[in-house]
Parts: C-alpha cells; sequence; structure tokens
C-alpha cells in the first residue's frame, strides 16, 4: 500500500472516529429528550416553567462562538497570520467560558425560582432540564480542552501542512453549538 493511500486511510479513520463519537452524543441527548416528552404527561409536570433569561444570553453566545472558530479556520486554510489564528481561536475559547459561567448562573437562577434537582421541593421537569445542561457542560469542557490544544498546536505550528485536527476540532465545536441550540429550542417549545 503506497503512503498516499495509508495517508488518506488514515484520514478517513479519524473522521469517522469522530462521526462515531458525535452519534453517540446524539442517541444519548436524543434518548433523554425522548424521555423528557414521554414524562410530559406525568401529573406533577410543570406546565408553567420560564427558562431563565441567562438561558437565552448563552445561546447567543455559544452561536457566536461558532462564527469565531469559523473565522479563525478561513485565516489558517488561507495561510494568514497566525496571530489572527490564535486570536480567533483564544476569542472561541473565551466566549466558551463566558457560555460556562452564564450556564452556570442559570442553574442558581433556576434554585432561586425554586426549582431543584433533586429533593422535597424538585420536580421531574426541572431534574430533566438540570441533568441535560449539566451534560452538555460536560461536553462543553471537553470543547474547551479541544480549543486549548488548537491554540497550543497552532502556536507550536503543527497546522501547516495537515489541517486535519484543526478541522476536527471545529466539527467538534460546532456539534457542541448545534447540540446546545438544539436543548434551548427544544426547553423553550416543549418545557
Amino acid at each position: 500500500m503506497s503512503q498516499s493511500n495509508l495517508n488518506t486511510n488514515k484520514v478517513r479513520a479519524k473522521k469517522m472516529m469522530l462521526l462515531f463519537a458525535l452519534l453517540s452524543i446524539t442517541m444519548t441527548f436524543a434518548g433523554l429528550t425522548s424521555a423528557y416528552l414521554v414524562s410530559k404527561g406525568r401529573p406533577d409536570w410543570l406546565v408553567d416553567f420560564q427558562l431563565p433569561k441567562l438561558f437565552f444570553y448563552s445561546t447567543l453566545i455559544i452561536v457566536l462562538s461558532s462564527l469565531t472558530i469559523q473565522i479563525s479556520y478561513y485565516y489558517l486554510k488561507t495561510n494568514q497570520s497566525k496571530n489572527k489564528v490564535i486570536t480567533w481561536l483564544t476569542t472561541t475559547f473565551l466566549l466558551g467560558i463566558i457560555f460556562c459561567f452564564l450556564q452556570f448562573y442559570s442553574f442558581k437562577s433556576l434554585i432561586e425560582m425554586g426549582y431543584f434537582f433533586a429533593g422535597a421541593q424538585s420536580t421531574i421537569t426541572t431534574s430533566f432540564i438540570y441533568v441535560l445542561t449539566f451534560l452538555h457542560g460536560i461536553h462543553l469542557l471537553a470543547g474547551l480542552i479541544v480549543l486549548s490544544v488548537l491554540i497550543y498546536n497552532t502556536v507550536k505550528n503543527k497546522y501547516t501542512t495537515n489541517k486535519l485536527g484543526f478541522e476536527l476540532g471545529i466539527y467538534f465545536w460546532h456539534f457542541l453549538d448545534i447540540l446546545w441550540v438544539y436543548l434551548f429550542l427544544f426547553f423553550y417549545f416543549f418545557g
């Protein structure tokens, strides 16, 4: 087998591994949101639940982060200034951190509104919201680690010839963004 075929197979294998990981995450969230919908028939389901306003702001932040990471990729792909790539990646990272803080304060708002995860004062509605949001947060932390690796590798000029790692990182970050938008709309329309 030639070196070219080996490289093509490695690229294909890495993309397939990411695809399987994303499909696995998708199935987890599909199962949980399906259980959420089935549980809506319960007599103890909250019918007047309102999302905290910080969820709206965090959604705008995460959508903006998709734009900033795409700008960083544009600069990388067009072989423009490495500093521009790093600046936009760092901006994406900071937006991810802001998203995490907004999520944390959203949880705080839920508690102040009297919505708890567990205990006598909790409901199945709020438990689902906590679990889905927290689970997304865990994946977002993984995304922040991926962004850190992208920044480090960009500084070390690792993406001058082979941009596959960068592309996979972008796919993962966009996936996390789309997943949050899905969850936000799901909570907004079915909450």
